[in-house]
């Protein structure tokens, strides 16, 4: 190459020089990670500019991309950063930027969660009656929350004495913000001819009789089923309460009827039946009105309460003398991602546990009621 040729090439050469420095835009924070965006130099040296670094204070974590915005990660939740930018082309890197706004990087509340919500079993009637019905059973995924909301867990409603003038109590409703799942209707009772069962979330079973039986009572849609009717004719044999996935029993001369299944959920973590009807009662045997799956109380000489946090039915009563057994407490559970904060309060009128499992969150409300702020 000529000394003339040599010399306009260095020349060229020393008019290319790194990129200047960015304009700094805004910070924002994320969970353990901030996104910071910023307007590229007004020049680039006299080469393309190949990428961009962001780089954090305090830590000097960085990222890079092409383009605005750029993402750092690895961050330390609750710290306060800055960030600047540099530009950098084939002759090197350029001076940084301004610093940025501070911001924190912190855990993002959950917007949305996966919930079952159960309310409380009704109560078995006394003396040879029908079985509780189950507590209304909801569940759904993906439902938005904000804020804060309600939660409230229904206690099961009372067994009636062995008197056998009353139905059994209905089951308390359960309540998860706007989700509302019907207490179990009361077993149906035996006077002269047999009476109707409670209607609820799962109707309760209807009562014998020597001329005419109750039917069931009616479960509510989209949450549980009918009770089954009552027997007519001797012993008086009474109906299984409804579960969550199925009528309640019809019974037969010696034996009360099953109290329906219940429904099975893995919001927990495992798969687990719940609500589950009352069996029904008889009179002068002692047959078992089996309780339904998923913690439906036995109806008959040896009647059970149904489960608590279950929402099971109460089993029906026995003649003479034993008085129907009540209904099991509801339940509400919350869950979502793991990677997303724990709630931020929980009403002290709640009693909960908090566990993890496959990755999730779960909030089990076993009594009480209260406010929930995210």
């Amino acid at each position: 190459m000529s000394g003339a040729l040599q010399a306009v090439f260095q020349n060229q050469r020393s008019f290319i020089t790194v990129p200047g420095a960015p304009t700094i835009g805004t910070a924002t924070a994320g969970n353990a990670s901030a996104s910071v965006t910023f307007t590229a130099p007004a020049s680039d040296g006299g080469s393309a500019i190949t990428g961009y670094t962001a780089t954090s204070s305090p830590g000097g974590l960085t990222g890079t991309s092409a383009t605005s915005p750029i993402t750092v990660t690895g961050l330390s939740n609750g710290t306060a950063y800055t960030f600047t930018v540099k530009a950098t082309n084939a002759v090197g890197t350029g001076p940084a930027s301004a610093a940025s706004n501070s911001v924190t990087p912190n855990v993002v509340a959950p917007s949305s969660v996966d919930y079952l919500v159960i309310a409380g079993g009704g109560g078995g009637a006394g003396s040879h009656a029908g079985g509780g019905g189950a507590g209304g059973y909801r569940t759904g995924s993906s439902f938005s929350i904000s804020g804060s909301f309600t939660v409230t867990v229904g206690a099961g409603g009372a067994g009636s004495n062995s008197g056998g003038a009353d139905r059994g109590s209905n089951g308390i409703d359960s309540v998860f913000s706007s989700i509302t799942s019907t207490g179990g209707g009361g077993g149906g009772y035996v006077s002269g001819g047999g009476v109707v069962g409670a209607s609820g979330g799962s109707g309760g079973g209807g009562g014998g009789g020597g001329g005419t039986a109750g039917a069931g009572g009616a479960g509510t849609s989209g949450q549980g089923n009918n009770g089954g009717p009552g027997y007519v004719g001797a012993n008086y044999s009474s109906g299984g309460g409804g579960g969550a996935g199925a009528v309640g029993g019809t019974p037969n001369a010696t034996t009360g009827g099953a109290g329906g299944a219940g429904s099975s959920s893995s919001i927990s973590g495992s798969s687990v039946t719940r609500a589950g009807g009352g069996g029904g009662g008889t009179a002068y045997t002692s047959n078992t009105g089996t309780g339904g799956a998923g913690g439906g109380g036995n109806g008959g000489q040896s009647t059970t309460a149904g489960d608590a946090n279950k929402g099971g039915g109460g089993g029906g009563g026995y003649y003479p003398g034993i008085a129907g057994s009540s209904g099991g407490s509801g339940v509400v559970i919350i869950a979502y991602p793991s990677s997303f904060a724990d709630f931020t309060s929980i009403g002290g009128g709640l009693t909960y546990t908090k566990t993890t499992s496959g990755g999730n969150t779960i909030y089990t409300f076993t009594a009480g009621t209260g406010t929930v702020t995210i």
